[in-house]
């Protein structure tokens, strides 16, 4: 989403610290929350995306706009424009449509590891694989300071993360019964990351956990990109249909090298070689990409 630069000329003059209410409009809508005092662009769309997700439309191109006192109407929201008094904003569609282009940096990416539990090993097709490339994403999520939200499903009864699977510096390990991984927890995790668009997401069950929480966030206005050399099933017909089925509401279906060398995107980047290290532990030969 893009907010068009305007002149300064409505908004708001200092006051003091803690929150600021807010009147947040889109569409026909309009709900009263606050946002803290001081927040910019990025924390004013991210409180659009928490009260108006599943009405937005993520293929379309946005503008913020500021009610003026001093124009009695909406005006774009002025470059560099802070949240200091009450006031009053909204989110317009513009006609143009956006083409998801799936573009990653790690400043703004998050990676989900979704229920990679002891529970699953027997039942889940190529689970070893998996583990495997779901380390190595993490070891690059380390490198490259990117967050890492963990989820457990039911652990009192699947049991934890497995063992090979470090999660040594995430930002949230959560137990869960919900499908998806969009938990209340998980908001407040990623309203706390400043500029998050994109989520690379691996775990199990594709076409139920990871399938689920996908449809939630791309509903909240994220990007996803679910990493198909790190992500399985029991039966490899329901990960096949729900791959597909997820491609098709715009979901990007990519690999973990892919992803890896989209996140550094210059051979002078400081980590690549350490990232180019962990690729040449080459992904496992599962034939689990021939089934995607």
């Amino acid at each position: 989403m893009a907010a068009a630069a305007a002149p300064p000329g409505g908004g708001c003059s200092p006051a003091g610290g803690g929150s600021v209410p807010v009147l947040f409009c889109f569409s026909v809508f309009a709900r009263p929350s606050t946002v803290p005092h001081g927040a910019g662009y990025e924390l004013l769309i991210q409180k659009f995306l928490s009260l108006y997700g599943d009405q937005i439309d993520m293929h379309r191109k946005f503008v913020v706009q500021l009610f003026a006192e001093e124009w009695s109407q909406y005006i774009d929201l002025p470059k560099g424009f802070v949240v200091s008094e009450r006031c009053k904003v909204r989110l317009v569609p513009l006609q143009i449509q956006m083409t998801t282009l799936g573009n990653l940096t790690p400043s703004s990416t998050v990676f989900f590891c979704c229920d990679m539990q002891e529970r699953f090993r027997p039942a889940i097709k190529y689970f070893g694989d998996i583990i495997s490339v779901g380390q190595r994403l993490l070891q690059g999520a380390r490198l490259l300071g990117i967050p890492v939200i963990v989820t457990e499903q039911y652990p009192k009864g699947l049991g934890s993360t497995v063992q090979e699977i470090d999660l040594t510096g995430a930002k949230l390990v959560l137990p869960k019964t919900k499908f998806s991984m969009v938990l209340p927890e998980v908001e407040a995790a990623l309203a706390e990351i400043p500029g998050v668009r994109s989520v690379v997401l691996f775990g199990v069950e594709t076409h139920v956990c990871i399938q689920q929480t996908a449809l939630e966030l791309i509903g909240r206005g994220l990007e996803v990109h679910i990493v198909a050399d790190a992500t399985s099933s029991r039966s490899m017909m329901d990960r096949m249909f729900a791959l597909e089925r997820l491609a098709r509401t715009g979901i990007i279906v990519t690999t973990s090298e892919a992803i890896l060398l989209q996140l550094v995107a210059d051979k002078e980047h400081p980590k690549f070689k350490e990232i180019q290290n962990l690729i040449k532990a080459s992904a496992p030969e599962s034939g689990l990409l021939s089934k995607v």
